[in-house]
């Protein structure tokens, strides 16, 4: 079966019922959504119990003739990481529907296109994961723009059609920059046995070093926007505080993760020397990201604000992981996606949901709330000590992970790295006193707490946290044979262990 094709279709078979149901149906809209994204999640289920963890070859591989005259294929096939973001994509698709099933109402267009931009975006989040002709995964990754650029300007809050117009310009110009790059590809190839897009062949390439550099440059500067890492993350923070919490999701949980993804299928395979060249400069980065996000997060006032900078902090300690050259950090990294996307879909879905209760983001004015709403408050504290990487949260094994393979190559960067996790505990514990505890804000006292719908909603991503907390392995067994692999390819090999001073 072509499973990664049929994954592609089945959102877009729900956004044609959608598409066809009658005016004013907007209930069974919903629940037509929730069906559809739920049937891709089972389907991505089974598909992932035949997946073979220890082969690190690209499996469920499907490749036909799209534009033959120009070499360019509809081509897919997954690996271990790619397996998982998607399992993660599926996961969190239907819990935002769920989560946000009144989130929709008052926008610029029906509820009905509200879920056909949701079940598009699916449906694209999938193939950019699944991509394996650059061609392909560049169509889908400048189109995954459309979608996200209506949600955040149709539906969102405040500035929203400056958000909307800010997150397009920025990611615009990061596409073209790869699109420079993957067109000197293309010629390259045609001057040695063929035009062709490619992955596995434009791997094998030849180039000068200089030339070398010059693409890993297109391709890096795209998806260190998309990732955010610092200095191209200031779209972020606006994209965050104007969409709605479920677009919210999707953006930081999901489409970020492209970015960091990027790095790893793209600049990883098609430059490994260009990436070596230029570890040491990304390195600084990632660190910088880290305390830069972390530091600015502190002072956030804004809820949503604050997520969105603990982000850009949690990008660059993936971001670390990718670069630090070992196993263990690429793993981590790897692992890192996963978790961050249930961590940050946690935050923002509760904060979303204090957020409509109270009638403001303002982090003071959410003062009592462990009185007043005590599962709500349980659920807001999980998600941020998941987000500071508590032990026993799933988000402190990838971090471990991180600062140990990088330790292990690059000891100054995770020294200094690791002082993001004391600012962490502020960022996070500082709203949680000022919302949860002390004396309840003047206009708390009838706040509702959580229903049976949103208790269900957020039930599976908090069980995840957890759940990898104690357990990762289920995870790791898929990641680790793709990392050794991985860096092996690189041409490096982890450091042996010392002790004794020998």
């Amino acid at each position: 079966m072509n499973w990664l094709t049929l994954l592609m279709v089945l959102p877009l078979i729900g956004s044609a019922v959608v598409v066809a149901l009658p005016k004013g149906k907007d209930k069974l809209v919903k629940q037509v959504a929730l069906g559809s994204t739920l049937i891709v999640l089972g389907a991505t289920v089974a598909m992932a119990v035949g997946f073979q963890r220890d082969n690190v070859d690209l499996q469920y591989v499907e490749k036909y003739a799209w534009i033959p005259s120009f070499g360019i294929n509809y081509a897919l096939g997954v690996d271990g990481l790619a397996l998982i973001l998607i399992l993660m994509s599926t996961i969190l698709a239907p819990v935002v529907v769920l989560a946000g099933w009144n989130e929709c109402q008052g926008g610029r267009w029906s509820v009905k296109v509200f879920y056909i931009l949701i079940l598009v975006l699916e449906t694209m989040m999938i193939g950019v994961f699944a991509a394996t002709d650059v061609f392909l995964f560049y169509v889908i990754f400048e189109a995954m723009l459309i979608p996200v650029y209506f949600l955040i300007g149709g539906y969102g809050t405040g500035e929203r059609s400056a958000a909307a117009v800010k997150f397009l310009i920025y990611s615009l110009f990061g596409g073209l920059m790869m699109l420079g790059s993957i067109i000197a590809l293309y010629v390259m190839s045609g001057a040695q046995g063929g035009h062709t897009f490619d992955l596995a062949a434009l791997s094998q390439l030849k180039m000068s070093s200089m030339t070398q550099n010059l693409l890993f440059l297109g391709f890096f500067i795209a998806f260190a926007i998309k990732a955010p890492l610092w200095p191209l993350h200031t779209w972020l923070p606006d994209a965050a505080d104007s969409a709605t919490p479920g677009t919210s999701v999707l953006l930081l949980g999901v489409l970020d993760k492209v970015g960091t993804f990027g790095m790893i299928r793209y600049c990883l395979t098609l430059f490994p020397d260009a990436s070596k060249t230029f570890t040491p400069a990304i390195l600084v980065l990632a660190v910088i990201s880290i305390i830069y996000g972390a530091i600015l997060a502190i002072g956030q006032r804004d809820l949503k604000r604050l997520i969105a900078f603990t982000s850009i902090s949690h990008f660059g300690f993936i971001t670390l992981g990718i670069f630090a050259m070992t196993s263990q950090g690429y793993s981590g990294a790897a692992l890192y996606m996963f978790n961050h996307g249930f961590s940050t879909a946690a935050l923002f879905l509760v904060g979303g949901w204090m957020i409509s209760r109270r009638g403001s983001s303002t982090i003071s004015d959410f003062g009592g709330l462990q009185r007043i709403t005590p599962v709500m408050a349980w659920m807001f504290f999980l998600a941020g000590m998941s987000s500071l990487a508590l032990p026993g949260m799933s988000s402190f094994v990838s971090e471990f992970l991180v600062l140990v393979g990088t330790f292990n190559r690059y000891p100054a960067h995770a020294i200094i790295a690791t002082f993001g996790i004391v600012l962490a505990a502020l960022y996070i514990l500082i709203p949680v006193q000022k919302a949860l505890h002390g004396p309840t804000t003047p206009g708390n006292e009838n706040l509702s707490d959580l229903n049976l719908r949103e208790k269900i909603a957020i039930a599976p991503v908090i069980a995840i946290i957890l759940a990898l907390g104690f357990y990762p392995a289920p995870l790791l067994n898929v990641i680790n044979p793709a990392a050794t692999h991985v860096i092996g390819q690189l041409g490096f090999s982890d450091p042996a262990p010392t002790s004794g001073g020998k």
